[in-house]
Formats: structure tokens, C-alpha cells, sequence
């Protein structure tokens, strides 16, 4: 795709880069939008808040998240994020820069993250029963405010499960272990606005983690990063939120 000159990267053809006025490259080369973008990734916070009790890390492994744990916080460059998502298209899900055009890939995804690229697709539904399937699986039952329709507060589920009794049995450290992962999904791989609450629709994919490891996650974060670049560069958009460390 060519484009007007190495620092103007507003397209010569707008037949397939229609989005062209509205996107985020477009304010910045007529200088009325310069800002950097906000993060809205809380691991470092989460990973601070819940040390990972040694007694659930078998069925962390046995999800298929452990990898995930181990990568840890990483430092996000903010100005070059902001630099690629300036370069993102939404219309064809590609970084165009002046030498070629560039994609995440799960290739990218699964490699970095580790997670599982094939199998059965992460899906279900929103419409729940709070109270019943977070008694079931997590052994607590959230009060109205640690909740903000169907997500729930990350740090009300460390408050109450990231610390199981030294006399817990098996049913209570799946239990622990459910709301660790849970809480890993918001904070880093599906985080939200803000990446302090992480919805409840997750929660019937932990029921069997043998069966939670089947799922292609890594599908499901490569996509929902995509949905992320495309919303963050468009309309002056000042955050972005999901997995940022796959677009770094």
C-alpha cells in the first residue's frame, strides 16, 4: 500500500483504507491529536496482590495457563505502542509501515504466550447465575459491590481466594486455583477498561481444567487484540486494553 512519504501515512489509495478520516494516523498528521496512549493492563498489580499459592500450580499447569504466570510482568513501551497502533489498519488487520505490512500472528501467539492456537473455540454465554456458578466453582458467593454486572472485581477474588487454608482439601484449591486463572484472564489477556474487573463468562470454562486446556485460547487473545488495535485506532481513542504484550 503506498502512502504519501515515510512520515506521512496517510494512503495515496483510499479504495480499500476507507477509514482513512477517521483514523487515529489522520489526526496526527493534520496535528490535532499527539497524545500517547493510556494502558489499561494491570499484571504488575496483580501479580504483587496474589502470590501464587504452590499448592494450585498442578492445575494452573493442567489448564494450560502456567506459561502464562511464568512470563510474568513485562515493561510496556507506551510511545511505541502508541506508534503502532498509529500504523495499525483496521480495514485489512495490518500494521502497513513504509517497507512492507506486518501482523500478529498465532504463530506469535503461541510462542510468546504459549497458550493453545487449536481446538475447540472459546465461547458461551453472558447470561448467568451469579450466585449459583460462582458458589459451584470459586466457593464464594460476590456481594453487589464487588461486582459491575457480570464481571467481578479482581481484587475482591484475591481478597478471598488467594490464600487457601494450610488444611484445604482438593476441592478448595480448584476452587483457588479457578479464581487465580480467572483473575490472570482479566488483569492480562482479556483486561478491560480499566483491568480491574474480569467477566463472570469465563468462569464455566474452568469447570474441568482438563477440559479448559482444550480450548484454543490463544485464538481467542489473537482476536480480541486485533478488536482492541482496530477500536484504539480509530475516533481519538485514548486507551487500549487486552494483551499488549503480543502487539510489543
Amino acid at each position: 500500500m503506498a502512502f504519501k512519504g515515510l512520515h506521512d501515512t496517510d494512503p495515496l489509495d483510499t479504495s480499500v483504507l476507507v477509514l482513512q478520516d477517521r483514523h487515529r494516523s489522520h489526526f496526527v498528521d493534520i496535528e490535532q491529536f499527539q497524545e500517547v496512549l493510556h494502558p489499561r493492563q494491570q499484571m504488575r498489580a496483580f501479580l504483587s496482590m496474589w502470590r501464587m499459592d504452590p499448592r494450585i500450580r498442578l492445575y494452573v499447569i493442567r489448564a494450560g495457563f502456567y506459561g502464562i504466570y511464568r512470563l510474568g510482568h513485562i515493561i510496556i513501551d507506551w510511545p511505541l505502542i502508541t506508534c503502532l497502533v498509529e500504523r495499525w489498519r483496521p480495514e485489512t488487520h495490518t500494521f502497513h509501515v513504509p517497507i512492507r505490512e506486518m501482523t500478529i500472528t498465532l504463530q506469535d501467539v503461541a510462542i510468546i504466550l504459549g497458550l493453545r492456537i487449536d481446538g475447540a473455540a472459546v465461547t458461551g454465554t453472558c447470561v448467568l447465575d451469579v450466585a449459583g456458578l460462582c458458589g459451584e466453582l470459586l466457593g464464594v458467593i460476590p456481594p453487589d459491590e464487588a461486582l459491575r454486572g457480570s464481571a467481578i472485581s479482581i481484587r475482591w477474588l484475591c481478597q478471598q481466594l488467594s490464600t487457601p487454608a494450610p488444611d484445604a482439601d482438593k476441592v478448595a484449591l480448584q476452587r483457588s486455583a479457578r479464581g487465580f486463572i480467572l483473575a490472570l484472564i482479566g488483569s492480562f489477556l482479556f483486561a478491560d477498561k480499566k483491568g480491574v474487573h474480569v467477566h463472570l463468562c469465563f468462569l464455566p470454562l474452568l469447570r474441568d481444567f482438563t477440559q479448559t486446556s482444550s480450548y484454543s485460547w490463544g485464538g481467542a487473545v489473537l482476536a480480541h487484540t486485533y478488536r482492541e488495535l482496530c477500536q484504539a485506532s480509530l475516533d481519538r481513542r485514548r486507551g487500549i486494553s487486552g494483551c499488549i504484550t503480543l502487539i510489543q
